[in-house]
């Protein structure tokens, strides 16, 4: 219709300027008034070109709208159980208990995975891209439930109780940092709220985050950052993540490939904050940095959905197993690049 009413526009306008101007040229109309009736015609063709359009705006909005009461409308595929309880505070043992999952029912993702680990345990999480790994950490935070199987924390079956006890007690910091419009000072205590200024200090310290922010930034804690934190770096981006993290002081801790995508200098930075993050909690680091894991408690290796390995880095590496030839392929790696950057 857009398009049609803008032919009948150009057109009317090409044929009133033509049958004027003839008029003009046989002294029936004045060029003033050609002139008047020209500027008239355009001032009567945009509502036209409003009313025209006004259907296409009201069909869009509406299914606009559908999407929107779409998504309202949607129950969530996780729920509270009618009889959830809350969980009490965790010491962190968790208990994975012959998992499975899948996505689609035809393409199972995790294939029996079982393991447990004491509290205060570093675990790591690596294999081959694809293997399942952060789909496993995703149904620890209760993101998704199992096919089936069941997982537990503390003994508590996480089906069990209800989300937001369960989520209080899990922090997760991701490859990619969630940071939104406001100061650097919100951003950290969206991790606590209910914390002080000085708490919030200690937080980044604890982060190696308070350096930068009072050295670099020009109104400190309470400078201004754009949606996606886009004015600071990746590493200080990161390292914001990780003071929030810190603040909210959880007792089960999720790393999804935090310091992939970091320079050396940043990563050094980053590393050491975790180092202080990491203890005393139950961590689940997913990595394929290899040389990030290596101080873990206990490195699980898996690939195509099962877990192929399990055990310190000393003792993989002595198997001629899976973590092995990853190890020995990425070490012959780092020494390529070191060699060529010499």
């Amino acid at each position: 219709m857009g398009n049609i009413a803008e032919l009948i526009t150009v057109s009317g306008t090409a044929l009133i300027l033509f049958y004027g101007g003839l008029e003009v040229l046989r002294g029936h109309l004045t060029p003033g008034a050609l002139i008047a009736f020209y500027s008239y015609l355009g001032g009567l063709y945009g509502p036209i070109m409003t009313l025209v359009n006004m259907n296409q705006t009201i069909q869009t909005t509406l299914v606009s709208a559908d999407r929107v009461f779409e998504i309202l409308d949607t129950k969530p595929t996780v729920e509270d159980a009618p009889d959830a309880i809350p969980l009490p505070p965790i010491k962190g043992h968790v208990k994975v208990e012959d998992v499975y999952f899948s996505y689609d029912p035809e393409k199972p993702v995790l294939k029996g995975i079982s393991f447990e680990v004491p509290p205060g345990t570093m675990v790591a999480l690596v294999g081959p891209s694809g293997s399942g790994k952060t789909t496993l950490a995703h149904l620890i935070a209760r993101f998704y439930d199992p096919t089936s199987g069941a997982i537990y924390i503390d003994g508590y079956d996480i089906k069990k109780v209800t989300l937001k006890s369960l989520r209080d007690q899990i922090g997760i910091v991701l490859q990619e940092s969630f940071l939104f419009s406001g100061s650097i000072k919100d951003n950290i205590k969206y991790g606590n709220p209910k914390a002080t200024d000085e708490e919030v200090v200690r937080a980044a310290i604890a982060a190696n985050a308070h350096q930068f922010i009072v050295e670099r930034l020009p109104e400190g804690y309470d400078t201004q950052i754009g949606g996606g934190g886009i004015t600071l770096s990746g590493g200080e981006r990161q390292r914001i993540c990780i003071a929030r993290a810190i603040l909210r002081n959880p007792r089960i801790l999720i790393l999804d490939e935090a310091t992939s995508s970091l320079d050396s200098e940043a990563e050094a930075l980053i590393q050491e904050a975790l180092e202080k993050l990491l203890v005393g909690r139950t961590s689940f680091v997913i990595a394929h940095r290899l040389s990030t894991v290596m101080k873990a408690d206990i490195i699980i290796v898996m690939n195509e959905g099962r877990i192929e390995e399990m055990g310190t880095h000393e003792e993989l590496l002595q198997r001629d197993g899976l973590y092995r030839r990853l190890y020995m392929k990425q070490f012959r790696i780092e020494e390529d690049i070191l060699e060529f950057a010499r």
